[in-house]
Parts: C-alpha cells; structure tokens; sequence
C-alpha cells in the first residue's frame, strides 16, 4: 500500500493529478497571461527576462560602521538592494542607553538610537540610487523619518527614493510582539506614514504586509496566506477611511512572505495570493488602476526551518525555498546562511548565501521563462485549495469586525498555536522527517560563528551621551512637545517626527513621547 502525503498545510497529496482534479477550473479566468488579470502567473509579462529580482540580503550587527562595511562588502559582491536588521532595543523604541537595552545592544541587528547613528550607517552609500527595505514596525515612522533626513543630508530628493519601511503593526500583536502602543493609535501612525508617503515619497513602499513573521510563529501556509491579505484588507479600510484615495495610496503597499519546504505549496501560495489580493482590490475596493490590483512582495527564506544540528544541510534547504520564491515570482528575495540557527552570519556564511541566488538567477535556467510550471495539475490545483481555503477566513474574520477585533480576541494566534502544536507533534513523533534533526543524525564538528563584543553596547552609550550634550536641547525639547500636542490633537505626525529627527531626538525619546499620549498595549492572555 502506498505511503500517504500531506503539504505542511495538512492538504492531502494524491499520487496522481489529473484534469479531473481541476473541476471549474477555467484557465482563462483562473490563469491569464503572466501580465495580465488577475496575475496568478506574475505581474510583469515578461517575467524575469526583463529584469532580475532584488537581490537583498538582510544584515544588520554591532554599530552602525561595522554594518556599513558589511553593506559595502555585499554591494561590492554583486547584491542589488540593501536590506536592514536592527537590534532588539530598536525594534522596541529603546535607545541605546535605556535599562531594557542592556546585554541586546547590537546582538540581533544593527543599534540605531538617533540620526547620527544613521548617518553612520549609511555613509559614503548614495540612497538616491539605491533601494532600502528596513524591518521595523512600532518604531517605523520615526526609523522611515531618519532615513529620510539622512537622504536629505546626502542632498537627494525624496520623491527619488525607493526602498520599503516594515511598518506592519498587525503582525507584531498577531506573531513577532514586538508592538508599542495599543492597536488602534498604532494604526493611525501607520495610515499617517500611506498619507505622507503619497504626498511626498512616490517610489518609497510604505508598508511592507509581513506573512514571514506569521509563517515563523508556526503558522500554515494556509494561515500565512489568510492572515497576512486580510491584515492587507485591514490597512486599505483604514486608508480609506483616512480619505486617501485608494488607487493613490495602495500601490505603495508591498508583502513580505516566508518561503518555506514544501516546494510546491510554497510556489501555489506566491501564485494565489496575487489572485485574491487582485480581485479583493478590484471587486472588494474598487480599485481603478492596475497597479493597485497587483501584489508586489518579498520573500525570505524559512529561518525557523533551519537546523543547529548539521548547519551546512541548511545551504540545501535555503537553495530549495529560494527556488521556490523565484519560481513564484518574488520580486526580491533574501536568502538564509547556513549558521543562523546559531548566530547572525559570518562574512562568508553572507557570501555564500547571496551566491545561491546568483546561481538560480545566472545558471539554472528558471529564469528564462515566466510562471514555467503554470498549468501543471498538481499546481493549479493547489493554488485554488488555498485560494478557497483563504476566503474562508475572510469569512470569519469579517464575521468578527475585522483584524483588530480578530486580534482582540486572540483568535489568529489560537489558530497559530494550535497549527504550531500539531506540526511539533509530526515532528515528534517522525511523521515529517528533519534531517539531522529525527533522522540521519552524524557525528558533527563545530563552526565558526560571529560573535558580538560587549564594547559595542558601551561605544553605543558613549556616541548617546556625547549627542545628547552636543545637541541644541531646546530645538530638541521643543521638537518633542510639539510631536505630543499633534498626537493629541489628531494631526498627522509624520512632519513632526521629521522635525524632532533633525534636531537629534532620540528614538527613546521620541516613542516615550507618544507613549505618554497612547500608552503601552498589554496583550490579554490567549485561552
């Protein structure tokens, strides 16, 4: 008797596909051409032979030079976009200095507390030509904010700039908790970065509607799909509620996505979120334009699919998800090194990483022709399980109020959990096999890993305090009341926040400002 199969999903895999197993499926209302409505098979109609996807390695460690070598050294290797990681004190609003900072300076990305710390991290690199993606999301505005003046500095043009600001509050409370403020002022800093960047910043994403983190909790691909689009949904009725105009606005919105083992779930995920997201914008919004019907998006390896035993497998996985991502039609893509699960990358690590993606690009082939497996009976077919399996969960969502009462309630992090306890389970009791990890075990010999100083958290410390007395403190001062009263008075605080990052206010300085007109969220207990 033959074996059963299921995608990570739990969708069970018959050994044979056929047509018969796509009943009302209609290629042409299904399908289309790569270009065309409703982009199942990618958004451009030439694929990658007319350009190549971003090539964009997140990195981020210590201080903001020893990341700028790092920048300069992947740029000089052939990468095609810069990707930034920041600390867990960052990710917070902490600045350097703060009590909850110590020991995490510098340890989990690079240390940001202030535009100089900015200026530093991007010295001697022209942001007019080239594109930044920065992943922050409850301090984003005021990251986004510091980008911006250092742009200024440099004397670019802002309306030049490309690149895409995290900014994803709804995630934060649904997987990664790295939130600040309760959801709903959250938002409201969020829609007042879609306004501002409409006005002022064209080229610039100023979201990035993140499944990676979701998918990395222990979600399905099925979850990651649901939950990420009907946060996207989220965003759009709060821009328009805003006033914005929804064929203005939406354009600037970008996904990011976890691609994960499962090759061909993983790919049927890619195809059928452009689907949804296409009608749900045309049908649902009633976008005009066809660049807010088409979902541009990010992809990232599986980290929480790498192994600390026998780390060098991991080049083999990271080669296989990225395929994966290509063959979906990402539009960049960063790649895992193979020690992550130990440490962040070494400079070689990093290199082969990036390597892997000019190989598929360069030598494989699959770039030659766009959506090469679209048609395949397997794949359509579970393009449209996840595509039905989706709305569903729009269904229940809706049926609820939408995220934020979603949120409220705990329900997708129960439905997280619960796929997370089921997966273990498997793993637990070999029923998916991980290599090295509950079969194939050997004998293994340790690896180099980048290790962060302690000197870096005091160099932090000493650069704040030299700041802080340098500084003129009553622009800052004034900068900061002047940010509250337009929190509280409802006023869009993008230009305030811009004001108080060119008078040296720190990222502290400016989030316990807001925290004193918002709060801090406190997440209820999920039963």
């Amino acid at each position: 008797m033959a074996r059963e199969f299921t995608t990570l999903s739990g969708t069970p895999v018959k050994c044979l596909y056929t047509p018969a197993d796509l009943d009302g499926f209609e290629p042409a209302r299904d399908l289309g051409d790569p270009g065309e409505f409703p982009y199942t098979r990618g958004i451009h109609p030439t694929g990658y032979r007319g350009k190549l996807w971003t090539m964009r390695q997140f990195s981020g460690f210590a201080t903001p030079e020893q990341t700028n070598q790092r920048y300069r050294y992947l740029l000089e290797q052939g990468q095609t976009g810069l990707s930034v990681a920041f600390d867990l004190p960052t990710l917070m609003g902490y600045d350097a200095d703060h009590e909850m900072s110590e020991g995490e300076v510098g340890k989990c990305g690079v240390a940001i507390s202030s535009l100089a710390d900015m200026e530093a991290l991007f010295d001697g690199i022209p942001l007019e030509r080239i594109s930044t993606s920065m992943t922050i999301s409850s301090p984003a505005a005021m990251l986004w904010a510091m980008y911006l003046v250092v742009a200024e500095k440099q004397g670019a043009r802002w309306e030049n700039l490309s690149g895409t600001i995290q900014n994803d509050i709804l995630k934060e409370y649904i997987a990664q908790k790295e939130y600040i403020y309760p959801p709903r002022p959250s938002m409201r800093l969020v829609v007042d970065t879609f306004e501002f960047g409409a006005r002022h910043t064209p080229k610039f994403n100023t979201i990035s509607i993140s499944g990676y983190h979701i998918r990395e909790a222990g979600s399905t691909a099925l979850q990651e799909l649901a939950f990420t689009l009907r946060d996207g949904i989220e965003y759009v009725q709060w821009g328009i509620e805003r006033g914005l105009d929804v064929d203005q606005f939406v354009p600037r919105l970008s996904f990011f996505f976890d691609a994960h083992n499962d090759f061909f779930e993983e790919i049927a995920k890619f195809r059928a979120a452009r689907k949804i997201w296409a009608h749900v914008m045309r049908d649902r919004f009633g976008a005009k334009s066809e660049r807010a019907w088409k979902l541009r998006f990010h992809t990232q390896t599986a980290g929480c699919s790498l192994t600390a035993q026998q780390p060098h497998v991991n080049i083999v996985r990271t080669a296989i998800q990225a395929l994966a991502a290509v063959l979906g039609g990402t539009q960049s893509l960063h790649t895992n090194a193979l020690d992550e699960a130990w440490a962040l990358p070494t400079e070689e690590a990093a290199l082969l990483a990036l390597r892997t993606q000019q190989v598929i690009a360069h030598e494989s082939g699959v770039a030659d022709a766009p959506d090469p497996l679209g048609g395949s009976y397997f794949l359509e077919r579970l393009t449209l399980d996840l595509e039905k399996g989706c709305y569903e969960y729009f269904d229940r969502i809706d049926a609820m109020g939408g995220m934020i009462p979603a949120i409220e309630r705990g329900f997708p992090m129960r439905e997280i959990a619960e796929a997370s306890y089921r997966y273990q389970q498997a793993v637990e009791k070999g029923e998916k096999i991980i290599v090295g990890v509950n079969a194939f075990a050997a004998e293994e010999e340790p690896i180099e890993t980048l290790y962060i100083e302690h000197s870096v958290e005091e160099q932090q410390v000493a650069r704040l305090k030299k700041l802080r007395a340098e500084r003129d403190c009553r622009r800052a001062e004034k900068a900061l009341d002047e940010l509250a009263r337009a929190a509280d008075k409802g006023q869009n605080q993008m230009p305030f926040i811009i004001e108080a990052v060119r008078a040296y206010c720190t990222l502290g300085e400016m989030c316990d400002t807001l925290k004193r007109v918002y709060g801090v969220y406190q997440e209820a207990a999920v039963t």
